[in-house]
């Protein structure tokens, strides 16, 4: 009887990194498997308004009793930290990292281990791919009934390793009123459909007079996609991002609105 071949150094190395590729995904499953629903909140550009709308959409979930986390997956330029006004950091137990808890949501930030930070992260795509893993894989979340995922902007490797790792249930998109942003919110769209992912739907912020004003909805309309609501352009949000514990009655109503057009689509 022939014994079994000897692999090659080369195999070897692919056989390792495969056993190792399981793993991971493994410990990510088991991190993540108490949540019920996992959302992210994404744009195909910068400067829309993305992480302002993933944290009051969270705060505002937290207000209907429901438990809720708010992860900071820009690696690069992690912001959710100011937004939410939040600087006490992760607690560690049993080797897990335990998110703190601001207004009833539990948020997790790359923010939270800089130094200095005005500091550039200049990573390549996959120390961020590690990173993101690291987190996913090492963070206690507990049960949830939603966790919403402020994604990198863009169509490159950061996103994509989101999509890829994360297993969203779906993706609300951000976009402004002005015609390259609503161009760079389809570049961002096709990415989801190519990996077969599902687009809940698209907000409009910052509308008003100044950058106009249904774009987004005309967006909603040409690619079949379900318009959850507007935000209007406002100076509720100069001082603090997370307009909606400001007691702002317009604010509170608009994403009132849009929290509960997203609760009928997923129900």
């Amino acid at each position: 009887m022939n014994s079994p071949r000897k692999l090659t150094p080369q195999e070897e190395a692919r056989l390792a990194q495969v056993r190792k590729n399981f793993q991971e995904k493994k410990q990510i499953s088991d991190s993540l498997k108490s949540i019920k629903k996992k959302i992210g909140v994404y744009s195909g550009k910068g400067g829309v308004g993305k992480t302002t709308v993933a944290t009051n959409l969270s705060l505002k979930i937290a207000e209907k009793n429901l438990s809720v986390a708010l992860f900071d997956c820009d690696i690069d330029c992690p912001n959710v930290t100011k937004t939410i006004k939040i600087s006490e950091p992760p607690t560690e137990r049993n080797n897990k990292l335990i998110p703190p808890s601001i207004h009833g949501v539990k948020v997790m930030s790359m923010s939270f281990f800089q130094e200095d930070e005005e500091t550039a992260i200049i990573w390549r795509g996959p120390m961020i791919h590690n990173a993101i893993n690291q987190f996913l894989s090492s963070t206690e979340w507990g049960e949830l009934d939603y966790m919403l995922v402020d994604l990198p902007p863009g169509t490159s490797d950061a996103p994509l390793t989101v999509m890829q790792t994360l297993q969203l249930d779906g993706f609300i998109i951000v976009t402004t009123p002005q015609d390259l942003a609503a161009l760079d919110a389809k570049r961002s769209i096709n990415m989801i459909r190519k990996l077969n992912l599902e687009v809940l739907g698209i907000i409009e912020n910052m509308s008003g007079d100044i950058f106009g004003v249904g774009t987004g909805e005309d967006l909603s309309s040409e690619l079949n996609i379900p318009f959850l609501g507007s935000l209007e352009l406002s100076g509720e949000y100069k001082n603090s991002k997370s307009a909606v514990i400001k007691n702002s009655k317009r604010v509170n109503e608009e994403y009132e609105k849009i929290v509960d057009n997203l609760f009928k689509l997923i129900d």
